[in-house]
């Protein structure tokens, strides 16, 4: 088991099957995590039946809980990683906005230089989009965009869905 907890942030784009499939290979691979979901994300995960999200986590942070650990660059998390990640989600972490917990997570994470990984699931990608994954990426996110691929011919959705959580987390593999 890894020392410190890896934070997981889920926003309102679709694809919560990315969420699930983290939280089930980070526990295999000794990762606590704790959680932080929007409002939509919430909706969104009941929307697309993945409501067990919620009971494979250690801790679940209230997405307006200013005074929780993950607000501070004091805590101890190994990092973040937001998937999926909507647009509006990713242009609030490259304005800084930290107007919720998981935007003010995220921020920390960069200003304490820990892993930040964004997933963003929307597409195409506009001008706007990819000047903020730029932008982020300056500043030190790495920005795995969720597209699986086909080279170990996965057979289920399942399998598809980790060819692109496993790279999320290699990310946090090789930090520790």
């Amino acid at each position: 088991m890894n020392k410190h907890p890896v934070l997981l942030g889920i926003t309102g784009a679709s694809g919560s099957i990315y969420a699930k499939r983290f939280l089930s290979l980070a526990k295999k691979h000794g990762f606590a995590v704790e959680l932080i979901i929007t409002k939509i994300g919430e909706q969104v995960i009941k929307h697309e039946r993945c409501e067990s999200i919620l009971k494979d986590c250690k801790k679940i942070h209230r997405i307006d809980d200013f005074f929780a650990p993950p607000a501070t660059g004091g805590s101890k998390y190994l990092g973040m990683a937001v998937l999926p990640c909507s647009m509006g989600s990713l242009g609030r972490i490259a304005a800084g906005t930290s107007d919720n917990l998981l935007i003010r997570a995220a921020d920390v994470c960069l200003k304490e230089s820990r892993p930040l990984v964004l997933v963003p699931r929307e597409m195409p990608f506009s001008e706007i989009h990819l000047e903020n994954m730029l932008r982020l990426k300056r500043a030190g996110a790495t920005i795995i965009p969720a597209s699986p691929h086909f080279y170990e011919h996965p057979k289920t959705i399942e399998e598809l869905a980790d060819t692109v959580v496993e790279k999320v987390l290699k990310v946090f593999l090789n930090f520790t």
